[in-house]
């Protein structure tokens, strides 16, 4: 009987130093992980995408937000958001959507409110080709 308790006291000690083992483990591969992420951050370096950063005309109604003269998509959307907050047109309840004042309701196909979403598809069909 002396035996079998040693035999299973050696088991234990041996399914508990199994069990501390691992912990380690898991720390040094979360300290390794960021060091993978930077690395391959470096590696591929974005380029801007050419439809983004081609000029665009924006048409007369569009112009009394952003300005008259050429400029890209993402310029266009940075000013346009600009005024949004200047003039506290976002809803307060829902700050999805956007209250149109004089300025925007030509350039909303004339709705009271559009989602921050169909803003920029609306406002699309106002840009041309420079």
């Amino acid at each position: 009987m002396a035996t079998a308790k040693k035999k299973s006291t050696a088991k234990k000690s041996s399914a508990s130093a199994k069990k501390a083992a691992p912990a380690p483990r898991k720390a040094a591969a979360k300290k390794s992980a960021p060091a993978a992420k930077k690395a391959t951050a470096k590696k591929s370096a974005r380029t801007p995408n050419a439809a983004f950063m081609k000029a665009m005309q924006p048409d007369a109604e569009l112009s009394a937000v952003v300005g008259n003269k050429p400029m890209p998509r993402t310029e266009v959307t940075k000013k346009l958001w600009a005024y949004i907050k200047k003039n506290n047109l976002q809803d307060p309840k829902e700050r999805r959507m956007i209250n149109a004042d004089d300025n925007l309701k030509p350039i909303f196909n004339g709705k009271k409110q559009v989602s921050m979403f169909d803003m920029t598809k609306l406002v699309n069909k106002h840009l041309k080709d420079s």
